[in-house]
């Protein structure tokens, strides 16, 4: 009976040898599953060189810069906004006044043809030349009043100098009244175009300016762009440490 049991493990060692050979065979193949992509994936480190330094440096600066000119850029374009609306309502002055103008100058225009008739004859006594300065002081300070004469004009015709003379017969008053208001509209309509091409002038100017930050803004921009693919090239992912790149 020894015999047998002896017989039959030594029929079962072979088999025996085979099963572990298997284990470990399986065993291997998986350690180097594990193995072979860790160092496949190992990363290797250097310290930054003083180049990327420089190149980190300068995509911050790029970046920094971009930022500055688009703040600047939006500035000045709020800033061209006022411009054009001052332009916008300097052009609506000088439509106002250029109809101020017209309405002054046809009615000097009138006045004018009216006086070839001849002037009405009244006695010259010390009391028609006091009504008739009387008249030209209220006519005078009525036009100043609706903004047809300046103060200046006002002054002239209450001092009697200038044209402006207060022995005139009214009719001939007027016709003077009429024509400095005329003059006094025609100078304002000039004014007005002068004002008109400044504010002209200052919003092309200011949009111009926009325009040209904004432009520089983009190059910065576009600079930084340009760079920084570099940059991360070399960044090690965060956590990785501080100081190193990948090799």
């Amino acid at each position: 009976m020894t015999r047998t049991l002896v017989h039959q493990f030594l029929l079962g060692v072979p088999g025996l040898a085979g099963l572990w050979l298997l284990l470990l065979a399986v065993a291997a193949v998986g350690i180097a599953g594990i193995v072979v992509p860790l160092r496949r994936n190992r990363v290797t480190v250097r310290p930054v060189t003083p180049d990327l330094e420089r190149l980190a440096t300068r995509t911050r600066e790029w970046e920094r810069y971009a930022e500055e000119m688009t703040a600047a850029a939006d500035r000045a374009t709020t800033g061209a906004r006022l411009h054009r609306g001052k332009w916008l309502a300097a052009q609506a002055d000088v439509e106002r006044a250029w109809r101020v103008f017209d309405a002054a100058d046809r009615a000097a225009g009138r006045l004018t043809a009216a006086s070839r008739l001849p002037v009405p004859r009244t006695a010259r006594t010390p009391a028609e030349y006091a009504s008739r300065e009387r008249f030209l002081h209220r006519a005078a300070m009525a036009a100043c009043s609706r903004n047809e004469l300046p103060l200046f004009a006002l002054s002239d015709a209450l001092a009697g100098r200038n044209g402006w003379n207060p022995k005139l017969h009214p009719v001939e008053q007027e016709r003077v009244l009429r024509l400095a208001v005329r003059d006094a509209a025609r100078s304002a309509h000039a004014a007005s175009i002068e004002r008109e091409r400044a504010a002209w002038t200052a919003a092309e100017e200011a949009h111009e300016r926009a325009v040209g930050l904004r432009a520089e803004a983009a190059a910065a921009a576009e600079n930084a762009r340009v760079l920084s693919p570099r940059l991360r090239a070399f960044t090690l992912p965060l956590g990785q440490g501080r100081g190193f790149v990948h090799a």
